[in-house]
């Protein structure tokens, strides 16, 4: 799975523990989904995305 949720983070000028803070997770989370270490839940990304003000497939995608 790719993701877009650091670049869309950066656009909405929030840090890691600033949009940590607007999930309600813990930096960590963000840093490792962001690093593609960790796939996040439907409900994580439906709560990054509401974060961000935008759509869970704006933030992530599958690889071919």
């Amino acid at each position: 799975m790719g993701s877009r949720l650091k670049e869309a983070r950066l656009a909405a000028e929030l840090t890691q523990a600033g949009l940590a803070d607007k999930a309600g997770v813990s930096r960590k989370t963000i840093n490792t989904v962001e690093n593609g270490v960790f796939v996040p839940s439907t409900v994580l990304a439906l709560e990054l995305a509401r974060a961000l003000d935008t759509t869970v497939e704006a933030l992530f995608f599958l690889k071919d």
